[in-house]
């Protein structure tokens, strides 16, 4: 592990993580209330996707111009994409909600977005860890990922559980299943963040 300070991997990583948080703070304060408010959500959460696409370009631009990377460059890769997925998942998330018009988070994509929004810091601050060379305490962060997206598979069973049994409109119960679904995969995207950090304190203790 050969992070240096300001190394470049070092600020894209960074970078990349505090966009992640960031746009999961938004994704779960902002507060819907009318139709137009969704426009607002879905341009601001697409606005942070593209921000996140473009550091994942340097990120690659880097890892093809670089001779000698901190640490394995597929790992440096995977990191920065599966966190990339996260956001995109998040993004993609807002468009189910313009595209079928809801303006109202029930309590359980509450409890989704809630968990999600922790799940990203846990994310950043792992990524500070790694970038400062303090691997194992990398790991307290990765369990705290993962007990927040299995409360997440429980979140979901709940959902649709009591989606099934209290809503009659066939069309309202196909738009908010997906989108218990899409909360609940982009939860199981933070889990494939803390794998993969898993992964690269295990190759570089």
């Amino acid at each position: 592990m050969v992070f240096r300070k300001k190394d470049k991997f070092a600020v894209l990583l960074t970078d990349i993580s505090i966009n992640l948080k960031e746009s999961s703070e938004y994704f779960a304060d902002y507060k819907l209330n009318n139709v137009s408010d969704l426009k607002i959500f879905t341009e601001k959460m697409k606005d942070m996707e593209t921000k996140g696409d473009s550091l994942i370009h340097e990120v690659i631009m880097e890892l093809n111009n670089a001779f000698i990377t901190p640490i394995e460059r597929e790992d440096i890769l995977a990191l920065s994409m599966s966190m990339d997925d996260v956001l995109d998942g998040m993004e993609q998330c807002a468009n189910l909600f313009d595209v079928y018009s809801i303006v109202k988070a029930d309590d359980f994509m509450l409890q989704f977005v809630a968990a999600i929004k922790s799940a990203s810091f846990e994310i950043e601050q792992a990524v500070q860890l790694l970038t400062t060379k303090k691997l194992p305490k990398i790991r307290e962060h990765a369990i705290r990922i993962k007990d927040l997206e299995s409360k997440c598979d429980g979140v979901l069973r709940q959902s649709i559980k009591h989606l099934f049994s209290v809503e009659k409109d066939p069309i309202r119960i196909i738009q908010y299943k997906e989108i218990y679904e899409a909360l609940e995969e982009i939860a199981d995207s933070c889990q494939d963040v803390a794998n993969t950090l898993e992964s690269i304190v295990m190759k570089n203790a």
